[in-house]
């Protein structure tokens, strides 16, 4: 019974393999290493987060069968790409028809999200033929091996970009006063005009600092002026002589007891100005009054340029003359003292000590500034964050919170903390990019990139955030372009992906990051592209020592697919 049994099912299988050969089928698989494919790139290379594969087969002549349907399908891993049908000459159905007689050929195209199955695996192409009823696999063959994913090397160093502080070392200070003088005459309106209550801002300013190390008085200008009325030659020589009365009884002051004044005591400390005739001061005045004619005399003035056709116009309207002689002119004839000093404000000793023992003495601008006089993360983000809590309206505090927390990888509370500034500051550019940077870690380069062009105008940094946008969309060449003439690893990996090996190890020599494992690592990789195998063994070795998961990492890159079976390479990697 049993070898009856056998017996039917070997006649089966002869009379299947008889019936496959007849349709060309078994023909075709004992023949399937004829057929020649050819894979670019091979390996393959992950670009976007996608990997195309383009294999041009060629079918020998006499080898497709006529009524052949051939169903084709490139396996990666375990990843397995579209399905092409090509069809023999004489096959039902719809593909592209290959000749029995001459041959022919088939570039095939397909492009698929990359996986990690991907990585270190065989691409095959299986293939089923059909005639009619009767299938047969074809012998499944491997055409290349893994996928390169060199793009995958990025580093997030995005360029969050800080809220600026206002603070200014010193600040200037500009304290004015003013002493009055009598028609054509040196001599004061009132006695005590130089202490009087037009002078009194200088006089308490000098007082409060003359013994105050933190203010330095640096000069003092006397403007002394003489009013439009009155022959100009005797005017300049009476605004001259106004200017060295009022700087004399300065000096004289300095010396006064009662009211010091250090920098008085230096001649080359004062700085002149004369006017002989202050038209401009006249004119500012009527605009400013209610007198009658205001809109006459100010014509007079825009008509005539020449002082003494405006002084003979304006004395012609006697009755507006006289009201102009005891409400304006007065107020022309003066010196304006200003003194013109700087104030030092706090050291950075001084700040810095505050914003560790009594951040709330800090103004808003020297809380900020604070952050910038320590390199210490987790100090930066208690000094940000006690500028928030006490100046909770101003954005640079959370958005400077937000920044620290991006330097900690800490994503979710960078986010929120940008949430926070822009709630304050709507449509800011900084806050902006900063988002933008948080969009592009979570893994929406869309809308990432579409924030980082309208934040373009908070400054260069956002191009450099671009070009990360771009290694990842695989887009090299605008990656460069964005990047500009910053030299970092990723500027050097951009320049390696767009085939720019020399140009990559010139960059990464100049980078501040040269020493760092993934540095060597991309040399290594720079000389494997290259074919200098001692290149790659001497940076891979010194990649590895620095970091050791880099050797396992190396064992499965493609990168290095040709130097696997290389002494060196496998003592380095094993």
């Amino acid at each position: 019974m049993k070898k009856t049994t056998l017996n039917v099912l070997g006649l089966a299988f002869i009379a299947m393999f008889g019936l496959a050969s007849c349709s060309g089928l078994g023909k075709m698989a004992k023949k399937e290493a004829l057929v020649q494919y050819s894979v670019t790139p091979n390996p393959a290379e992950m670009h976007g987060d996608s990997v195309a594969v383009t294999i041009t087969v060629n079918y020998p002549a006499k080898y497709f069968g006529k009524k052949v349907v051939l169903n084709v399908t490139p396996q990666l891993g375990d990843h397995k790409f579209k399905t092409v049908t090509l069809l023999g000459e004489k096959a039902e159905g719809t593909g592209t028809r290959i000749s029995k007689k001459t041959g022919g050929s088939y570039t095939y195209t397909d492009k698929q999200p990359y996986t990690p199955d991907m990585l270190d695996a065989d691409l095959k192409v299986n293939a089923t033929g059909n005639v009619k009823s009767k299938t047969k696999e074809m012998p499944s063959r491997v055409v290349g091996h893994g996928t390169i994913i060199t793009p995958y090397l990025i580093k997030n160093d995005d360029k969050p970009i800080i809220g600026k502080d206002k603070f200014e070392k010193t600040t200037p200070v500009a304290v004015e006063g003013k002493a009055y003088f009598v028609i054509s005459s040196t001599s004061y309106v009132n006695k005590k005009d130089m202490k009087g209550e037009a002078m009194k801002p200088v006089n308490d300013f000098t007082k409060a600092h003359a013994s105050n190390p933190n203010m330095e008085i640096k000069s003092i200008t006397i403007s002394s002026y003489a009013s439009p009325d009155g022959e100009a030659g005797a005017n300049a020589n009476l605004a001259e002589d106004r200017f060295e009365k009022t700087k004399k009884d300065m000096m004289t002051q300095s010396k006064d007891k009662k009211n010091p004044f250090p920098a008085g005591q230096q001649e080359g400390t004062y700085q002149k100005q004369t006017v002989a005739e202050d038209w401009p001061g006249f004119q500012d005045e009527v605009s400013k009054s209610s007198i009658k004619d205001k809109d006459l005399i100010l014509r007079v003035l825009s008509q005539y340029p020449d002082g003494e056709k405006r002084e003979q116009e304006i004395k012609n309207m006697s009755e507006t003359y006289e009201e102009l002689k005891q409400d304006i002119l007065p107020s022309l004839r003066r010196s304006v003292v200003t003194v013109n000093a700087i104030k030092h404000n706090r050291t950075d000793e001084q700040i810095l000590n505050f914003a560790r023992t009594a951040p709330d003495s800090l103004s808003l601008e020297e809380s900020l500034y604070a952050a910038t006089l320590t390199t210490d993360l987790n100090e930066k983000l208690t000094f940000y964050k006690n500028a928030e809590r006490k100046y909770p309206t101003d954005w640079r505090c959370a958005n400077n919170v937000g920044c620290i927390y991006l330097q900690q990888n800490k994503l979710a509370d960078a986010k929120a903390a940008f949430g926070r500034a822009a709630a304050l500051s709507a449509n800011n550019p900084i806050i902006m990019n900063n988002q933008a940077i948080c969009m592009r870690w979570e893994g929406d380069r869309k809308t990432a990139r579409e924030t980082f062009n309208k934040a373009k105008s908070a400054g260069p940094e956002v191009s450099y955030n671009l070009g990360l946008c771009d290694i990842q969309d695989g887009k090299y060449a605008d990656a460069l372009t964005n990047f500009g003439a910053n030299t970092t690893f990723n500027v050097a990996l951009a320049k390696v992906l767009s085939g720019d090996l020399d140009g990559a190890l010139s960059t990464i020599d100049k980078s501040s990051e040269k020493e760092d494992a993934l540095s060597y690592y991309l040399k290594a990789i720079i000389g494997a592209r290259k074919g200098n195998k001692d290149m790659l063994i001497n940076n891979l070795r010194t990649a590895i020592s620095k970091d050791a998961s880099l050797k396992s990492k190396a064992k499965t890159d493609v990168e290095f697919l040709k130097y696997r079976d290389d002494a060196e390479f496998k003592g380095l990697v094993d």
